[in-house]
């Protein structure tokens, strides 16, 4: 028998949430340099590695800083917001448990279906970007993978007033093997430690470092001008090409998120979450910065449009034996974030199966390796699909409203914990307070959040649509076929079996 309608907004009890809080059986090791690594390890991979050169050579060139600036804002603003709710509810679910326990079960099935295509598109978009740099890193060796089987079907190049999208005649199977061998990994078992992640996370970001030293003694100022360049019609250079890029470059945050998701192995999670938060967003936008500016600074911004950008600033020196070290990294940088990504994604579905929004198949463990093997399959299957099909920049654009999505939820659920729970312990506040309207407490850096998030999807929504009325459909129709795809399973499937 169905449920009323007022079961849309039925929410898991307080009292629940506290008790999963408490125990689930994990082992608290984790302190707060360790999840800074770990919110490093999952931030720094496509964004920097890859969508830099995209973001320069289609919309802000050498401005392209600024954008990070404006996004890593963005971001603080909504990673307050995490703190705040990871110190009150420190929970392995992070943003998906948050909204189930404050906003009810209808926003935890949109959230969590966003977070599927947030994860999803994003693991497309590092497999492209892993592509990129193996087989640049392969021509390096006298080995030339074929074009039609490293680049997509679809590809991105500029048109007349902006951005458009061709067939390219390729399909990426060098993407879909990246992430056929991470889906074999993840089904058969993989035991992470801090330890390892650090050794990772030092790994790249030392790549990251290095290449900041050596190419800032090769910088050739000339590359920098003009700063803005001018505006070509649309979201093409200028300052909105800026904020646009901003948009794209939103994406290069989502990683914080897997923070949060270890509360329940943090050994002080109400003071250590927010500290892992916190630094991982500064640590990665100070790196960001310094990397975009040095890469603008080698070669003149046009030249970026490629999915191994730093590779193309690198090999622009003369400096063959850097190049190597470079592409080595990012290589070993994405495919980390690929994993985790991967991992992540399955994670969600196998929590929204086990809460009955998906089939209980997605929530079945394999036999002999007790993982989620059929979720861990079909989630890498998606993403290799659009890793074959689509170009980066189109899917960043998607990661990017996934992600706005989410985030939003998320500042939301602030202010409605802090209505209807006002006298939590809250070890962790959001700063500068908030007034109460009719008993509801609205929050200035929830506000604030929801602004960055609403400033962020504008430019993205905006192209989307103009594209459509100009006849470029594409990205507009999965879109909303992906929305439709989950209104459709949430009414005649999930809120029936919740």
């Amino acid at each position: 028998m169905d449920q009323p309608p007022r079961s849309f907004l039925m929410r898991k009890p307080m009292e629940l949430a506290g008790k999963d809080a408490d125990g689930g059986g994990m082992n608290r090791t984790l302190g707060p340099w360790q999840l800074v690594m770990i919110g490093i390890g999952c931030i720094v991979g496509a964004g920097v590695y890859v969508m830099t050169g995209a973001a320069a050579a289609h919309y802000a060139g050498p401005a392209v800083i600024l954008s990070f600036l404006i996004a890593a804002l963005a971001c603080g603003f909504i990673c307050l917001c995490y703190a705040e709710l990871a110190s009150v509810l420190p929970l392995s679910g992070a943003s998906y448990a948050y909204a189930y326990t404050v906003l009810g079960e209808v926003f935890a099935w949109g959230l969590g279906w966003m977070l599927m295509l947030e994860f999803g598109l994003a693991g497309a978009a590092l497999a492209v970007g892993f592509s990129g740099y193996l087989s640049s890193l392969l021509a390096d060796f006298g080995l030339v993978l074929p074009a039609f089987l490293s680049t997509s079907w679809l590809r991105a190049q500029a048109g007349e007033g902006g951005i458009v999208l061709v067939a390219g005649g390729g399909v990426n199977l060098v993407a879909v093997a990246a992430l056929a061998a991470v889906a074999w990994v993840l089904v058969r078992g993989i035991r992470q430690s801090a330890a390892v992640n650090t050794v990772l996370v030092v790994v790249k970001v030392g790549v990251l470092i290095g290449f900041v030293m050596v190419g800032a003694g090769k910088v050739d100022s000339a590359n920098w001008l003009p700063f803005i360049p001018e505006n070509e019609g649309g979201f093409r250079y200028g300052v909105p090409g800026i904020f646009r890029a901003a948009s794209i470059l939103f994406f290069a945050y989502l990683g914080f998120e897997a923070v949060a998701t270890a509360a329940a192995e943090a050994r002080r999670p109400q003071r250590d979450i927010p500290l892992g938060i916190l630094g991982a967003l500064v640590a990665s936008s100070v790196l960001y910065g310094a990397v975009a500016l040095v890469m603008t600074g080698l070669v003149p911004f046009a030249a970026l449009d490629a999915p191994d950008p730093i590779a193309v600033a690198v090999g622009a020196v003369g400096m063959p034996v850097m190049a190597v070290i470079i592409k080595t990294g990012a290589l070993t940088g994405l495919a980390s974030v690929l994993l985790v990504n991967t991992y992540a994604q399955s994670r969600v579905c196998h929590a929204m199966s086990s809460d009955g929004l998906l089939p209980p198949r997605f929530s079945s463990l394999h036999p002999r390796f007790r993982t989620p093997g059929f979720a861990t399959l079909v989630v890498a299957g998606i993403s290799a699909v659009a890793a074959a099909l689509l170009p980066i920049t189109l899917l960043a654009d998607l990661v990017s409203l996934g992600t706005i999505c989410v985030f939003s939820t998320v500042a939301i659920a602030v202010m409605k914990l802090r209505t209807t729970h006002p006298d939590l312990p809250r070890p962790f506040r959001v700063p500068l307070g908030g007034i109460r309207v009719r008993g509801v407490w609205i929050g200035t850096v929830p506000v604030l959040a929801l602004a960055a998030c609403i400033m962020m999807a504008g430019p993205v929504l905006d192209d989307v649509v103009t594209r459509a009325i100009h006849g470029e459909w594409t990205p507009a129709l999965i879109l909303l076929v992906y929305i439709a795809i989950g209104v459709v399973l949430y009414l005649f499937y999930g809120h029936r079996r919740a």
